[in-house]
C-alpha cells in the first residue's frame, strides 16, 4: 500500500467519523443526543486517530522506555513548537479521546465540538507541513 499524505488521511478518518455516526448514530433531534453510545466512542477514536496522524507527520513523536508515545510525549514535543496548537490537542484530547472515545458522551454538542477541534488541528498541521 502506499504512503499517503498525512492530511489527506486524517480527513478520510475524520470523514468515516462523520459517516459512522450518520449511518449508526440514531440521532433524537428532541434531545439533541445520539442515541447509541457505542458509535460515538467509534467516531471518537476516528477523530482522535486522525488527530494524531498530522501531529505524528510533523512532530514525530518517539519514546525510548515505552512501546508507544503517551500524550505527555506529545504534548511536550508540541509544546516546543507552537503553543496554540498545544491548546487545541489539549481540548481534542479531553473532548475526542476522553469524553466521546472512553465516555461515549451522546450529547451533539460534544460531538460537534470534537468534529470542530479536529477540524483545526488539521489545519493547522497542514499549514506546518507546507
Amino acid at each position: 500500500m502506499e504512503k499517503k499524505n498525512p492530511v489527506e488521511e486524517a480527513r478520510r478518518y475524520v470523514d468515516n467519523a462523520k459517516q459512522t455516526l450518520k449511518d449508526n448514530g440514531e440521532y433524537d433531534s428532541s434531545l439533541k443526543r445520539y442515541g447509541d453510545r457505542k458509535y460515538v466512542r467509534a467516531a471518537g477514536h476516528y477523530l482522535w486517530n486522525a488527530v494524531l496522524i498530522v501531529v505524528d507527520a510533523i512532530f514525530h513523536v518517539k519514546t525510548k522506555t515505552r512501546p508507544h508515545p503517551d500524550i505527555k510525549d506529545y504534548k511536550e514535543a508540541i509544546a516546543t513548537r507552537d503553543r496554540k496548537l498545544l491548546a487545541l490537542v489539549n481540548d481534542g484530547y479531553d473532548t475526542m479521546h476522553i469524553s466521546m472515545g472512553y465516555d461515549g458522551n451522546q450529547q451533539k454538542s460534544v460531538c460537534d465540538t470534537g468534529f470542530s477541534l479536529a477540524d483545526q488541528i488539521i489545519t493547522r498541521c497542514a499549514a506546518m507541513l507546507k
